[in-house]
């Protein structure tokens, strides 16, 4: 029996799924066989797109939660992370982020590259996107 090649997919999410909309023309999320390719997630409150008020440490929090809506549909969470990207406005932010970003997992870390920039979109001070294997269990496509 030949092997099954993987296809490309893209899923886009609205905001009562507890995605905010997309700032520009992207799929919120790629699937590519059993790994998932996340956007960057901006601080933004799905239900009004507004950037989050109260500093790089509340806005961190406001990208886990749409990263873990992003995740949902197919059963993953931040735990099934291979890879995150941070990008972060200011590096004086880096070790109160860390301290953070630890919280987030339960199990192993997964690798990281954290990027310092001189902005972001929707004037945001912090912006994650992801790589995600995707755990056995989560192989049924969302609806």
């Amino acid at each position: 029996m030949p092997e099954q090649v993987p296809s490309k997919e893209s899923f886009t999410f609205a905001p009562e799924q507890g995605v905010p909309p997309a700032v520009g023309p992207f799929s919120h999320v790629t699937r590519w066989g059993s790994m998932l390719f996340v956007t960057g997630q901006m601080p933004t409150d799905p239900a009004t797109g507004a950037l989050v008020p109260g500093g790089v440490l509340a806005q961190a929090e406001q990208v886990r939660a749409n990263l873990a809506a992003c995740l949902a549909p197919f059963g993953a969470t931040l735990d099934d992370a291979l890879m995150v990207r941070v990008y972060l406005t200011d590096f004086g932010d880096f070790d109160a982020f860390n301290a953070l970003y630890r919280t987030w997992f339960a199990g192993p870390l997964p690798s990281r590259t954290c990027v310092g920039t001189t902005g972001l979109a929707v004037g945001a001070d912090v912006e994650i996107d992801l790589v995600v294997g995707l755990p056995a269990a989560a192989a049924e496509v969302p609806a």
